[in-house]
């Protein structure tokens, strides 16, 4: 398994739209196994031990055994980075019936976020909305935010991670109760030792699941059973290959909330003639196959790709 992993292993540096979570150009890398391709794309800050999480549910995709779904198709939320151009940066995900909207930017204000949100609801009405912090807010601001969706009027599904830490989860979770403002955990579930420490503190309503950073299919499957919760399977600006695990995993749980699998669509470009773009806010269920000319054309830097190839044969060793 080591030896088809590092040779079939390709590195590749892809442009991006517009940019989000502070990065213009995404690394990742791929390899194939008897099942197909998977990727392996931990953001390059993440130190090894992190990124050894992802490369074992990498390496499941590609080798383990994972169950089949039964659905033939997703839906999907658009995802709105925290940008001025609302209309341009929402284009290419077509019709869509939920959004993502990025809130708590770094040299933002809570004005930008409301500004952003009020855009969204001007150009797209009948959207439900979603509003994710990345844990940057505090609760006093939180509560602000909620406050001003609450009386606007806003059709919130719910607030992803809006504040750091378990126990600021719960206690805002306890003053939105009023408001029926849900919660939903993003880095409480997948930057924490225990993933189920978020569920036994009631600190809220919904889990937001990621295949890669929670070692894999299996795994996540295990979390949402144990945690008792609704869950939403979100991405983590993979391409097509590393969006196509997420799929499965989606497929697999089918919740009622529609999943954050449509970031291939913040790529300039893709690994596939088949990207997973959503089409009427849905996407297939199914494995993608890379482009090999495609491959050439955004294969990364050299520096690039031995940083890569280390980073790989040093996490291999403790997967």
């Amino acid at each position: 398994m080591r030896q088809q992993i590092l040779e079939t292993a390709r590195v590749l540096s892809i442009p991006m739209r517009i940019k989000f979570r502070g990065i213009t150009t995404r690394e990742v890398l791929l390899f194939e196994g008897p099942n197909g391709w998977a990727e392996w794309s931990p953001f390059t800050e993440y130190e090894d031990e992190e990124a050894s999480i992802w490369l074992k549910a990498a390496i499941e995709f590609a080798f383990g055994d994972i169950p089949e779904p039964t659905l033939k198709t997703i839906k999907v939320n658009a995802t709105l980075a925290a940008v001025k151009d609302v209309r341009a940066a929402l284009e290419p995900f077509g019709n869509f019936e939920v959004v993502k909207i990025k809130v708590a930017e770094k040299e933002q204000t809570l004005q930008d976020d409301l500004d952003r949100i009020h855009e969204v609801r001007k150009y797209y009405p009948d959207a439900r909305i979603r509003l994710d912090a990345n844990g940057g807010y505090d609760i006093e601001t939180a509560l602000a935010l909620a406050n001003a969706m609450y009386e606007e009027g806003v059709p919130l599904e719910y607030l992803e991670q809006p504040v750091k830490t378990i126990a600021e989860l719960a206690e805002l979770k306890l003053k939105l109760k009023l408001l029926n403002i849900k919660i939903a955990a993003d880095e409480s579930v997948r930057k924490v030792s225990d993933p189920l420490a978020v569920a036994q503190a009631n600190a809220a309503d919904l889990l937001v699941l990621k295949a890669a950073p929670l070692g894999g299919i299996n795994n996540a499957l295990r979390i949402a059973k144990e945690a008792g919760l609704p869950v939403v399977v979100s991405s983590a600006l993979e391409t097509s290959v590393g969006i196509s695990m997420g799929v499965h995993l989606a497929a697999l749980l089918d919740s009622e909330y529609a999943s954050g699998l449509a970031t291939a669509a913040l790529l300039t470009e893709d690994v596939t003639d088949t990207p997973l773009i959503p089409i009427n806010g849905e996407i297939p269920v199914t494995r993608i196959i890379p482009n090999k000319s495609t491959l050439t054309k955004l294969q990364a830097p050299v520096d690039r790709t031995t940083w890569w190839m280390e980073r790989l044969e040093r996490c291999l060793k403790t997967t």
